[in-house]
């Protein structure tokens, strides 16, 4: 099962560990694995990372990770050794009966896709022009984005500092990216996909799951013709290819679809004995959510692939935590989920946004970018419908070090006036603490959200209450539709990954920016600024998934925007409530003053039906005893409640009114 790609990066890593070497692995960057890489010389791809890095801000934050890593490691290891030395049995026992418990949530009825554009931004630069395809290419200047499969051959990869590739290829040509065009060929993509899946998933903006179980009954198709069909579907009407992957599940799916690139499948069978073989000699890199940093934390214990994970099964939650040991082995077992839906149904974390920019350290100029940013999220914030109720800033030193405050506000926030409000006293104390503080990233981030929208009209006619108004409830976690928990941890480490991959491509740009000070980057420092903070901003905005029911006017499935094929959703009408009644009314003047008029007089109907009606009879005051209970008719408790009335059932209680409705005795 092992590919030359595979061994070639193992031999690599096992070389430069017994050299104690880590720092030049951990230069590969986070695309080691990304196809195309299995005839390079990863070794020497290395060095010429290593030494073209050396000496700039960059290389030292990474010596510095690198060192704080083996540290970390190296009590790892302490720990281990520790625990080899007491009797484990119990927790031997307890990892057992968690494997046997996963095993009878095996699901093998499914059939999940993972699909992934071939080279992506450069697929679609090659359609406009045809003479690159031919030719080693990548799209980004300051970091490349995206290499084509010529360029890969010499090392090149997404994720790289140009100026770096340009080192180990000089003939490479490097676009700019365009967004816009990348953003319209994926939605042509996405119109293909819904015909199969209508709920598929947009994992990226070039990649998605479908569970094409249900397509396949319905056209008595095999799944490899139907995905095999799916491909071909794909060229031909965009122009670019696809790789896919087939399995039980998205973990595997999205393994195997990195197997045939480019344009290629891979099917893992629904078969427990297939998956096993498939998960046993697979490198833990290879797993979404294993990245760099928990590679070589497991490679220092001894795991190098998935299959080595049981011999360690007793000592994973006390070395790693309780999640890590549920995640990982989940991967041995080759189980992952098999639910997929839209991605904007997921449930949302955290809203944020984020700058990179030159050395900055005047105070007025931090806090102009610091309203800015507040501005932005403010945008972001509005356009998903959410308030938060911590607020993170975050910044970063111009010696790559990484700061965060969060503060809780009095009140959930969302307007820029709030968000700059209490995020600069957060801005203020890292001043204080850091004299001559210099940043070049400063970031927003809304966490603990709380929803926006409007809920709906109760049968009263009364609003229900939302976060607009009072006070706001927490989004909970989804059940699925069966009200069981569906947990998968795996969730937890795909986005601790993506965030590793994130963190470093800021980095990279950093770097880049440095080598373009020296003149040897022909982007601008200003252009490459604006390139990355336009990379960070692209594909956070989830689209919904194309209605497969509309047809345009070209009898394409669909949105009816043509621009962009998305259609924003109906925004709710706004409304005031009635002083009256406090009912929602709608706020055309007429309409609202004409509701007023009618509640006055129904207001004035009641209370000359009150005045012209007889005196209902007077109660009869009841005989206080000196202890203040009712004379005779002691209640039993102490308390003045009638005997036998729990305490939501006494009239009159604050608080615990109830309504009723239907004959009493019915």
């Amino acid at each position: 099962m092992t590919t030359n790609g595979q061994s070639t990066s193992s031999e690599f890593r096992e070389a430069v560990v017994s050299d104690h070497d880590t720092l030049k692995y951990h230069l590969l960057g986070p695309s080691l694995t990304k196809a195309g890489q299995d005839t390079v010389d990863q070794q020497k791809v290395s060095e010429i990372i290593y030494n073209a890095s050396k000496g700039s801000k960059y290389f030292n934050n990474e010596e510095y990770k690198d060192k704080n890593l083996t540290q970390k490691i190296e009590k790892i290891l302490a720990r281990k050794r520790q625990l080899e030395r007491v009797d484990l049995a119990s927790d031997l026992r307890r990892a057992d009966e968690y494997i046997a418990e996963l095993e009878l949530s095996r699901d093998l009825s499914q059939t999940v896709v993972h699909i992934d554009c071939d080279a992506f931004y450069a697929a679609v630069e090659e359609l406009d022009r045809p003479e690159l395809k031919h030719v080693p290419m990548a799209v980004g200047k300051g970091v490349l984005t995206t290499c084509n499969y010529h360029a890969r051959k010499f090392g090149c990869r997404s994720g790289m500092a140009g100026f770096v590739a340009m080192k180990l290829c000089p003939d490479l040509i490097c676009l700019p990216l365009n967004f816009e065009k990348y953003t319209a060929k994926a939605q042509e993509v996405r119109e293909i996909l819904v015909e199969y899946d209508p709920r598929f998933e947009s994992a990226s903006i070039d990649e998605a799951y479908l569970n094409i179980t249900q397509y396949c009954e319905e056209k008595h198709m095999d799944p490899e013709d139907a995905v095999s069909q799916l491909r071909d579907e794909v060229a031909e009407r965009t122009k670019i290819t696809i790789s896919a992957g087939i399995a039980a599940n998205a973990k595997i799916a999205k393994i195997a679809s990195n197997r045939n690139k480019p344009n290629g499948q891979f099917k893992v069978a629904n078969d427990r004995t297939t998956i096993l073989a498939f998960m046993r000699d697979l490198p833990t890199r290879k797993v979404n959510g294993v990245g760099r940093v928990f590679e070589r934390e497991l490679d220092a214990v001894g795991v190098k692939t998935c299959g080595d994970l049981y011999s360690q099964r007793a000592y994973l939650s006390k070395l790693f935590g309780e999640k890590a040991f549920q995640f990982l082995m989940q991967c041995h077992l080759g189980l992952g989920r098999t639910k997929v839906q839209p991605a904007e149904e997921y449930e949302r974390k955290s809203v944020g946004t984020e700058s990179t920019f030159h050395d900055m350290s005047d105070k007025t100029e931090l806090r102009e970018k610091l309203r800015w940013i507040a501005e932005e999220l403010e945008k972001d914030l509005t356009r998903t419908q959410f308030k938060g109720r911590t607020l993170v800033l975050k910044v970063k030193l111009h010696t790559y070090e990484v700061l965060t405050r969060q503060v809780v506000p009095p009140k959930a926030v969302r307007t820029a006036d709030d968000l700059y409000t209490y995020s600069l006293p957060m801005l203020a104390k890292h001043e204080k603490e850091i004299p001559g503080m210099k940043l070049r990233l400063m970031g927003l981030r809304c966490t603990h959200l709380v929803s926006t929208k409007k809920s709906g009209i109760d049968f009263f006619g009364m609003r229900q209450p939302s976060a607009v108004d009072g006070e706001p409830s927490l989004i909970n976690t989804k059940v699925d539709n069966d009200g069981e928990w569906e947990i998968w941890p795996e969730a937890e480490f795909e986005e601790a990954a993506r965030q590793e991959r994130q963190d470093e491509m800021n980095e990279l740009e950093q770097l880049s920016q440095e080598q373009d000070m020296n003149g040897s980057e022909p982007l601008t420092a200003e252009e490459q600024l604006e390139e990355a903070n336009r990379r960070h901003k692209h594909g956070r905005e989830i689209l919904p998934n194309p209605d497969p029911t509309y047809r345009g006017p070209n009898s394409s499935v669909g949105f009816q925007k043509p621009a962009t094929n998305h259609v924003a959703p109906a925004k709710e009408e706004p409304f005031w409530p009635c002083p009256i009644c406090a009912r929602p009314q709608s706020t055309n003047d007429k309409d609202f003053n004409d509701h007023i008029d009618f509640c006055l007089s129904k207001q004035t109907i009641k209370e000359a039906a009150r005045d012209t009606s007889p005196s209902p009879p007077a109660l009869e005051k009841p005989v206080l005893d000196g202890r203040g209970k009712e004379n005779g008719h002691s209640s039993g408790n102490g308390r003045g409640r009638p005997k036998g009335k729990r305490k939501s059932e006494a009239v009159g209680e604050r608080g615990n009114k109830r309504l009723f409705f239907g004959v009493q005795g019915a």
